[in-house]
């Protein structure tokens, strides 16, 4: 059998799909990574109780760092202080 030369397309092709196969390989490996560092975190720290105004009803949720918001049934959001559980703020949403 007879040894052809390579073209030199042909190797750098051979070359470029080694490198892209290697760099697909090390970013699966970062978003694994990655997704295993932030879902070890501990959970954010939720109120036990909430007091909301009568005949509210709570539909959702959300916090940010120093306050959390109760999304209720009748269209208001119920923003709360934290560190008081006192209510700061009533956005009626239209």
């Amino acid at each position: 059998m007879d040894d052809f030369p390579e073209p030199a397309n042909l190797r750098f092709l051979r070359r470029l799909v080694t490198v892209l196969t290697t760099v697909m390989i090390c970013g699966v490996l970062v978003v694994i990574v990655v997704l295993v560092t932030r879902l070890n975190r501990d959970a954010p720290v939720l109120p036990a109780t909430i007091a909301l105004p009568d005949g509210a009803q709570a539909q959702a949720f959300t916090q940010g760092a120093d306050w959390y918001a109760v999304v209720t049934t009748d269209n208001r959001i119920l923003i709360f202080d934290r560190l008081t559980g006192k209510l700061q703020q009533t956005v009626v949403i239209d």
